[in-house]
């Protein structure tokens, strides 16, 4: 059951996952995060296309469910905490997730700031939030948008239509992408 407290609005499936996936650099060999996991609809997706998954979920009674759809997946570690509490993986990275809302700047902030960055991340963020994310002419650009842009190039890789989740959200939604920079 949703959590209007913690500003959920998960996908609908994992057909969609899958297709969402493949608009990233996922690929075999990734260790990948998905922060705010869920009942598993990412997590199951990513599972089936790299190496490692790492899936955080801090409600206990969300973890339960995740933990029993992704049972069938060896290569999924389940993490029941604060994304903002938990250390991160040594080595290289993926993060590919869709976190609640208003965790999105905090989110960003950790993992731009961490000791080991990723390597790339792909979040499904607020439109309205992504666009002050890109450092252009055409829109305002935070200063956690400057900020990230020392490190990462980002762009949104695709608009998102209300149904893609369960509740709709009221805001218009996008797949932004950050690739490192070398």
């Amino acid at each position: 059951m949703r959590k209007y407290q913690l500003s959920q609005h998960f996908l609908r499936g994992p057909k969609l996952a899958g297709f969402l996936i493949g608009h990233s650099n996922i690929k075999k060999r990734d260790t990948v995060i998905d922060i705010g996991a869920g009942s598993g609809v990412i997590t199951s997706a990513l599972a089936k296309r790299c190496r490692q998954v790492i899936a955080i979920e801090p409600d206990h009674d969300t973890a339960k469910k995740l933990r029993n759809n992704t049972k069938a997946f060896d290569n999924v570690t389940i993490i029941e905490r604060d994304f903002l509490e938990v250390e991160l993986p040594e080595g290289d990275y993926k993060v590919f997730a869709n976190p609640p809302f208003h965790l999105s700047s905090a989110i960003l902030h950790r993992l731009d700031e961490a000791e080991n960055p990723p390597s790339a991340i792909y979040l499904i963020l607020q439109k309205q939030f992504a666009l002050k994310l890109l450092n252009n002419d055409r829109h305002y650009t935070s200063q956690l948008g400057k900020q990230l842009f020392v490190n990462y190039s980002p762009r949104i890789r695709l608009p998102l239509k209300p149904e893609y989740f369960t509740p709709p959200p009221a805001v218009p939604t996008v797949l932004l992408e950050l690739k490192r920079r070398s």
